[in-house]
């Protein structure tokens, strides 16, 4: 583990505040918009267009398979091209190279480089996912997201995918749900995980069970997380789940319930993956060979784990919803009969 400081490489752990982890903030925050204007934070002059644009990820990171699975479902794959860093992540932090591909675009062996081809003198985390301008030759974004927020609707005129995966009229409540799934589930994870002390380690442990539970409940009454809708809410919450039961039990000590414990849960998640084309954005094994084998100071002999072997491609029943959303309609009576009574 480690980071730039100034433009230089340097070895650190793992970030905590008595003993609670700490995110850092992600810093490029430019938005690619569909006339180049500028977008919620930072400055314009990124229009979209097929062909500009280059996302570098991680097949292991979360963060970064939302990103892919934007890529996927707005079909955006060519207009926007990829890099796959390998999963271990060492002293050099994230390289290129199998099992994932070679820098593309640059020709960078880390990605370490990248980060300063836009600033020479960057200091933070080299983190995945990062959305590269090959025009100007900089980084527009590395929150993920906000680059899900792009792919869904900046690149309108690329794609004949309409799907509004963030519509108008519920981003409300689809921000409510981010704010709670991110803190105490998405980032819950590794607060559990990545925690120094017991306090700490119960603290996040017991957040993130809550939320669980309460989520499980929450899909008992809907297909999806906000109504029978799917949102880019689900898919932010999906990357983690898909995660959980592999990694996050054992690893990161996730370990009162797994997802397949959950009857709502676990449908839900094998619903999401069962999504056409999402199967093709899960690489279970760069997963666990990235967490297993890149966290030593938790995972020392960085053994890989053979199981657990989930099956996401298993029948579900959330398919129900729709049908009593269906029945529902039936029964209403029409215009005319709402008249007449």
């Amino acid at each position: 583990m480690g980071q730039l400081v100034a433009g230089v490489w340097q070895e650190n752990e793992i970030r905590t505040l008595d003993g609670r982890f700490q995110r850092p903030a992600t810093v490029f925050r430019n938005w690619v918009t569909a006339d180049g204007s500028a977008g919620p934070t930072g400055t314009g002059g990124f229009p979209a267009e097929a062909g500009r644009y280059h996302l570098y990820v991680s097949h292991a990171c979360p963060w970064a398979h939302r990103t892919m699975i934007f890529r996927k479902l707005k079909k955006l794959e060519d207009a926007i091209s990829v890099s796959v860093v390998a999963p271990l992540m060492e002293q050099e932090g994230w390289v290129f190279g199998a099992p994932g591909t070679e820098d593309t675009v640059n020709g960078t062996r880390r990605l370490a480089e990248v980060y300063l081809l836009a600033d020479p003198k960057f200091t933070g985390r080299v983190s995945v996912p990062v959305l590269w301008d090959k025009q100007r030759a900089t980084i527009v974004n590395n929150e993920s997201s906000e680059i899900i927020r792009m792919l869904n609707s900046a690149f309108a005129a690329f794609t004949d995918d309409r799907v509004d995966y963030y519509p108008a009229e519920l981003r409300r409540e689809i921000d409510a749900v981010n704010d709670l799934v991110y803190a105490n589930v998405n980032n819950g994870v590794y607060r559990t995980g990545f925690a120094a002390t017991q306090e700490a380690y119960e603290e996040a442990f017991r957040a993130l069970f809550d939320t669980l539970a309460a989520l499980e409940e929450r899909l008992a009454t809907q297909r999806y997380l906000v109504g029978n809708r799917l949102t880019e809410a689900d898919w932010r919450l999906v990357t983690t789940l898909v995660r959980f039961d592999a990694v996050y039990v054992g690893h990161f000590k996730c370990n009162w319930k797994r997802i397949v414990d959950y009857p709502n849960l676990s449908g839900y998640l094998r619903d999401l993956y069962q999504v056409p084309g999402v199967a093709g954005t899960v690489h279970l094994d760069h997963i666990k060979q990235h967490y297993y084998g890149s966290h030593r100071r938790i995972n020392p002999t960085g053994i890989v784990p053979l199981g657990p072997e989930p099956d996401f491609a298993a029948p579900h029943d959330r398919g129900r919803f729709a049908a009593q959303d269906t029945a529902r309609a039936s029964s209403r009576p029409s215009d005319s009969e709402s008249r007449d009574s």
